[in-house]
């Protein structure tokens, strides 16, 4: 198991693992670089299945495109010609008995005005007028009231401002639902700095938040074309046809030099031999293969708790729809209406090319769990899929059952970034640099979940191990 002295060891061949592998290549040719996973597959959570012949997600279905990482990593791996764009940006909040849709001139959820709020329904009138105090409230410190420097979590900050109702309606399913998190838990700093900015200054945060708007998503038809992907007025999020498994491909097809071993647990960091390691693999799976040479770090790792999800996705006819084809691309679910299912992406809505030759196929795609609810991990299959169907009933007024499904779990998947993450990954690097050079972290547990995140972390491995 050994690698000879000066090799690059990459624990874990997931996306991070293998785009820092693809990255040390260009950086670094001459290196030579392992890749070690204990499963029988590459790619982590970047999976790819099949429903009624139809390629199907059980994991992501996008990364962001308005940040370079992703888009330039895929047109690098000549995959520019098979990114696609989502075909609707509209969304809805299933909350209030019915599917309200998403307000305009949001930044992650929080409103920028009151009238799209108010016309969207999401509130109810007494929220309405909550929020419409953050226009006239005072200034009130850093951060709405905050310590100057002082982490604080979304509710804290975003309720302190606008009002609860607003932060449990709107807000935490949006950012929430991004981390399968708690916005009561969750690090406003690390989970939506676009929002942290704004609010830094304390005053109105909606008149702070106009000037960070995003730009509007084009149409379809302004779009057509992979020239304006991961540009400010592109898309903000893009797929591949074939499935987001597509880039794990030509990762391990283009990557050739490398030595990717799978069905391979590391159980010590010395079976590695001494050169530079890399781990991408969770904090809880990092924890204990450096405790042995920082306590301090491990420590840290240990502290970074996961939720759990369970993404399903059924096969309807069109005849299940009983008002027409699907206007959107799905909805979100808050937490404080106790449903099982957290969102539902509308997949052949959102991506018409899944259901090319296939007239009246409508797929829908479900997710259930969240930190602090485990019921989904809690059912059988056969149970899961009922109680998904039926909220689906109640919610979109479905009129048959699915005729087929696809499940995927996944336990301990997303890393919760709490009050006080970004400190505890300060920690945890600095703790390795002093205790156990040569040894970095990288991954979803640390500084973004999402695939661009991701890549970019994998970028910076590299750029660090061949002297950048």
């Amino acid at each position: 198991m050994p690698t000879p002295e000066g090799h690059v060891s990459i624990v874990g061949g997931g996306i991070t693992g293998l785009a820092t592998a693809w990255y040390l290549r260009q950086y670094a040719p001459g290196l030579a670089v392992t890749v070690w996973d204990a499963s029988d597959r590459l790619g982590g959570k970047l999976r790819t299945g099949s429903l009624d012949g139809v390629a199907v997600e059980a994991g992501p279905d996008t990364f962001l495109a308005r940040v370079p990482w992703a888009v330039e990593l895929c047109r690098a791996l000549g995959l520019e010609d098979e990114l696609v764009a989502p075909a609707t940006g509209r969304a809805y909040i299933w909350t209030r008995g019915r599917l309200r849709p998403i307000p305009e001139g949001t930044v992650l959820g929080v409103p920028a005005r009151l009238d799209p709020l108010a016309r969207s329904g999401i509130v109810s009138p007494a929220g309405l007028a909550r929020a419409a105090l953050d226009l006239v409230l005072p200034t009130s410190g850093p951060a709405a009231g905050g310590v100057a420097g002082a982490d604080r979590s979304v509710a804290d900050v975003v309720g302190g401002r606008l009002g609860r109702e607003v932060v449990d309606r709107l807000v935490d399913p949006l950012i929430g639902g991004i981390h399968a998190g708690r916005a009561d838990r969750l690090s406003l700093a690390a989970v939506a700095p676009q929002v942290a900015g704004p609010a830094a200054h304390g005053g109105s945060l909606m008149r702070a938040l106009r000037g960070s708007l995003p730009p509007p998503t084009p149409t379809p038809a302004a779009r057509a074309g992979p020239e304006g992907y991961g540009t400010p007025g592109g898309p903000l999020f893009l797929g591949l046809r074939g499935g987001i498994e597509r880039l794990v491909e030509r990762l391990v097809e283009r990557l050739g030099g490398p030595e990717l071993r799978l069905g391979a647990p590391v159980r010590s960091l010395d079976d590695l031999g001494r050169g530079p390691v890399v781990l991408t693999v969770p904090a809880f799976a990092a924890a204990p293969l450096i405790e042995p040479r920082s306590a301090d770090a491990a420590g840290e790792l240990a502290a970074i708790t996961y939720a759990s999800v369970v993404t399903v996705t059924l096969a309807y006819g069109e005849d299940a729809l009983a008002s027409g084809p699907l206007d959107g691309s799905g909805f979100l679910v808050p937490r404080v209406d106790g449903r099982l299912i957290t969102a539902c992406t509308w997949l052949t809505s959102k991506w018409p090319h899944l259901a090319e030759g296939r007239p009246g196929l409508v797929l829908l795609r479900a997710s259930a769990g969240r930190a602090g609810d485990d019921r989904a991990m809690e059912l059988d299959d056969a149970e899961l899929v009922d109680r998904v169907h039926a909220e689906l009933v109640e919610a979109m007024g479905l009129r048959s059952a699915p005729r087929s499904h696809f499940l995927t779990r996944w336990p301990r998947a997303f890393p919760q970034y709490d009050v006080g993450h970004q400190a505890r990954v300060a920690r945890i690097e600095s703790a390795l640099a002093a205790d156990a050079p040569g040894v970095t972290v990288a991954g979803a547990a640390y500084r973004g979940v999402g695939i661009a995140a991701c890549i970019q972390q994998a970028r910076q491995a590299a750029l660090s191990l061949a002297g950048g």
